[in-house]
């Protein structure tokens, strides 16, 4: 039985550093963008996503080792969503990247 628990905590430590490093991502990413291309794809202000973000990392680091936990969760959620919806957007507009399969 110590042993299943010993993988347990394993897997959720690879969990807890996965999250945190996209929770990073997110962030350094959210500061390379002007706040004019925030207002441009239609999304809340850059400040918004900076505080957000920060706020991620920092909640993300604190719980590394249970990333399972309500705010483990709602900080990987947080970042989940500006790296689905925001920087795409973002990247649109600032013509960042290519059309890759397009038809």
């Amino acid at each position: 039985m110590q042993l299943f628990y010993g993988f347990q905590s394993a897997v959720q430590l690879v969990i807890g550093i996965v999250a945190f490093a996209a929770e990073v991502f997110a962030f350094v990413d959210a500061l390379r963008h002007p706040e004019r291309a925030y207002l441009a794809a239609g999304k809340r202000t850059r400040a918004f996503w900076l505080v957000l973000l920060g706020v991620a990392v920092a909640i993300g680091f604190v719980t590394m080792f249970n990333p399972l936990s309500i705010f483990g969760l709602l900080a990987i959620v947080g970042a989940a969503v500006y790296l689905a919806d925001v920087r795409p957007a973002l990247r649109q507009v600032r013509g960042i990247g290519g059309s890759r399969g397009q038809w």
